[in-house]
């Protein structure tokens, strides 16, 4: 009557692509990328956190020239009690008042200098270091550039910051002559990130000639590094007055500020532009904190004519490696002075500006032989106790 279903058939026949599929293996191609990926991030990362230190600070380029700089002038210091100055000569330690023709230019000195807030040599950091701001952390300076004014000190904070393992704060913090009071917390608020291994410096001008300063920065830590950038005392007169001059063209000559009485040949040491470039009695105060392994005496003249040279002597003294060579430097003709070759991230060299390297006016010659004469024992003294002698004579 019916034909009987045949075992071997089935009942149903359901399409294909309603039955369940197995799922393909990823191809070896993508685990392969997968993997590369995540070791490039990880390698990254590991690279962005060493250069976060070495990248934080764009030196600048500048031009080291013999009027390099502005900064604050302040009081002569007087000579600390019961020190021994038998060995220098006794007209520097008169007690003279300060005349209205040396006032003038303490007075145009007294504001705040471009230098202190420059814009050519600012703290920023790098996109690098911006991007990992939270590390490294703030310490005081283990090593502060302390003098002397027109002498350099710009010019070598700028090639320090060359080095990846130098951290410096670009303004002039002022802290052990004008801010002492606001205490150590603030200053170290000043002072830039650093990472295990690298330095925290800053350089203020005015703490060689500041009475106080050798005793607060040893109180602060008695291993401080210190550097001190010298130059030609009368040449260095010459253009502390010179930046005078710029700011104010109404005062008076060098030659009427040089003298308390001219036709006696007095000078009058009561102007600082005369006090300053008598380091040997300056120096005595730092010695009485300070041993002189600590301290470290770059020549002006030749951080011009041998930058890299002043630099080994600099960085061997900070302990650091030489990384800064001569290939770091040029010679512009122009100006007449060496130049870094390159800023962090710009492919184009530069010198600072128009600041830099002021034309002197001329001086009387008479009178810069009587100034000669009269720094040439401080000069003498201060080779025998810095070990060096610096050519001035």
């Amino acid at each position: 009557m019916g034909q009987r279903l045949s075992s071997s058939r089935p009942c149903l026949h359901a399409p294909s692509w309603l039955l369940p599929q197995p799922q393909a293996p990823p191809p070896p191609v993508r685990r392969r990328l997968a993997l590369l990926f995540a070791m490039l991030c990880v390698w990254l990362y590991m690279f962005l956190y060493s250069c976060a230190g070495s990248c934080a600070a764009a030196p600048g380029l500048l031009l080291l020239g013999s009027g390099s700089g502005s900064r604050a002038v302040h009081d002569p210091p007087a000579p600390a009690p019961g020190s021994d100055h038998r060995a220098l000569p006794k007209l520097l330690f008169q007690t003279v008042p300060t005349t209205p023709l040396a006032a003038a230019p303490e007075r145009a000195e007294g504001a705040t200098s471009p230098e202190e807030q420059s814009p050519e040599a600012p703290d920023s950091p790098s996109p690098i270091s911006s991007f990992l701001s939270g590390s490294g952390s703030k310490q005081l300076p283990q090593a502060i550039i302390i003098g002397v004014k027109k002498g350099g000190t710009r010019a070598l904070l700028e090639f320090l910051r060359v080095h990846p393992d130098v951290r410096a704060v670009g303004a002039e913090p002022h802290f052990f002559d004008r801010s002492y009071d606001k205490g150590l917390a603030w200053y170290r608020d000043l002072m830039p990130r650093t990472l295990d291994g690298q330095i925290t410096m800053e350089k203020t001008p005015s703490y060689f000639v500041t009475r106080e300063a050798p005793a607060r920065i040893s109180a602060m830590s008695k291993d401080t590094k210190l550097i001190v950038v010298v130059r030609d005392p009368v040449t260095r007169a010459i253009s502390d007055y010179t930046q005078t001059l710029s700011k104010r063209p109404d005062i008076p000559t060098f030659e009427s500020l040089t003298f308390r009485n001219r036709s006696a040949g007095l000078i009058d040491t009561s102007w600082s532009a005369i006090q300053i470039g008598i380091y040997a009695k300056h120096l005595e105060l730092w010695l009485r904190h300070f041993p002189r392994r600590q301290m470290l005496f770059v020549s002006g003249e030749r951080l011009i004519s041998d930058p890299a040279g002043e630099l080994g002597r600099v960085q061997d003294f900070l302990g650091l490696k030489r990384i800064i060579t001569d290939k770091h430097f040029y010679f512009n003709k122009t100006k007449g002075f060496p130049c870094l070759k390159k800023a962090e991230g710009s492919s184009k060299p530069h010198c600072l500006g128009k600041t830099k390297g002021r034309t002197h006016p001329d001086i009387d010659p008479d009178v810069v032989r009587r100034l000669r004469d009269f720094y040439r024992p401080f000069n003498r003294k201060f080779y025998q106790m810095t070990g060096h002698d610096f050519g001035w004579d």
